[in-house]
């Protein structure tokens, strides 16, 4: 007997005909189910069986990942809790030390203790800015490091020189990070100075004046060490405006696609094969390949516009849209809030379109831009904020 018998015969035997009777209204029916339909049947159960643990596998990776990922920002907070209460206690017992020493040494002791405070002020500000911890630590380290002669008067100078290198680092930093933001901003088109604030934060309560003189009565500081402090905590807080003016902006990646098909502006029409103006950006992918939010808004249209076929549009607030065209499906409705990167719906080929892919346009205040910009100046955004 061939193999192909013996399974044959083998199937037959598992799944014999079986007849079902249902007793129903005074009548009785009766079914046959014939070892064919019995195959079909638990093949079709094996399947939906199957595809059920490949979820909820996929979805116990998916939790432990991001479980892993929050204890991760957790640790990272941790640690940069204990850097900043670690060296706030060292200048702290600097300054003490400088308190208990020579009485000729008092009056600077005490400058340098005023200094000490405006400085603990910018350094809380620059709290958990990327970067920050790297570029502060290795100055204070050598500070302290420095300071632990018992000479009096060593100790004074060396204090001052040291507060000298870490404000100059931490200027350098805020204004590095300020200017490196600007730049991203300037890559999407916009103005940089439109999302600056009217005054300049530090350490939490609002300095108006920018006169160096007012800003040194308030902290009980020289003139010029409240200069520099002003400069560091304006670019510290221009560079947190454009954080969170950043956050607001459809600075994100509709989908997560590398490749571009037509770019914005005047091109050859698939259709026509004649110069066509293009207000958009296409990105090309399989059929339902997730569309994302690029800015968090709420969802100002769904439905078909001519040419468009199946589109999504977002009102991202300050004048700004976010239109989604050729859509195959949408997940979302008129009116519903939507965050940075939910998923709108599946890519498709819908409206005048020769192919799957979504085509994607960014508007400001009536007008459609170049989305090629906003994407750039995201992407920088990020190596910005890492």
């Amino acid at each position: 007997m061939s193999r192909f018998a013996r399974l044959r015969r083998s199937l037959i035997e598992l799944f014999p005909e079986r007849h079902l009777y249902v007793r129903s209204g005074g009548e009785m029916k009766g079914y046959v189910l014939s070892p064919k339909t019995q195959m079909i049947a638990a093949a079709g159960l094996s399947a939906a069986a199957l595809w059920m643990g490949v979820c909820s596998a996929a979805m116990l990776v998916n939790m432990m990942a991001a479980s892993s990922t929050d204890r991760e920002v957790a640790r990272t907070q941790a640690k940069y809790e204990r850097w900043i209460a670690d060296r706030q206690a060292r200048l702290n017992s600097a300054v003490a030390e400088l308190n208990a020493g020579s009485g000729s040494s008092g009056a600077l002791a005490s400058t340098i203790e005023k200094r000490h405070a405006a400085l603990a002020m910018l350094l809380t500000d620059m709290k958990g800015q990327p970067g920050a911890a790297e570029a502060l630590t290795p100055v204070i380290n050598r500070a302290m490091a420095s300071a632990k002669t018992q000479n009096p008067t060593k100790i004074v100078e060396t204090v001052r020189v040291s507060q000298e290198q870490l404000l100059d680092a931490a200027d350098t930093y805020a204004k590095s990070r300020a200017d490196r933001l600007r730049l991203a901003f300037r890559l999407a088109g916009l103005t940089p100075a439109s999302y600056m604030p009217k005054g300049g934060a530090l350490g939490g309560p609002l300095i108006e004046s920018k006169d160096p003189r007012a800003l040194a009565a308030v902290l009980d500081v020289d003139e010029g060490f409240a200069d520099r402090i002003q400069h560091a905590a304006s670019d510290m807080s221009e560079a947190h405006a454009m954080e969170d003016a950043a956050k607001s902006l459809p600075l994100a990646k509709p989908t997560t696609t590398p490749a571009e098909s037509s770019s914005y502006g005047v091109r050859y029409d698939p259709f026509t094969g004649r110069p066509a103006f293009h207000s958009g950006l296409d990105f090309p992918g399989g059929r339902m390949t997730a569309i994302h939010a690029t800015a968090p808004g709420v969802v100002s249209f769904v439905g078909v516009r001519s040419g468009y076929g199946e589109t999504v549009e977002i009102d991202h607030g300050r004048g700004f849209k976010t239109r989604y065209a050729h859509l195959a499906a949408i997940a979302v409705g008129v009116g519903q809030q939507v965050a940075v990167g939910q998923r709108l719906g599946g890519m498709g080929s819908t409206g005048r379109s020769t192919g799957t892919h979504l085509h994607y346009e960014v508007w400001v205040n009536g007008r459609a831009q170049n989305p090629e910009r906003f994407v750039k100046a995201g992407a920088y955004v990020q190596q910005v904020g890492g």
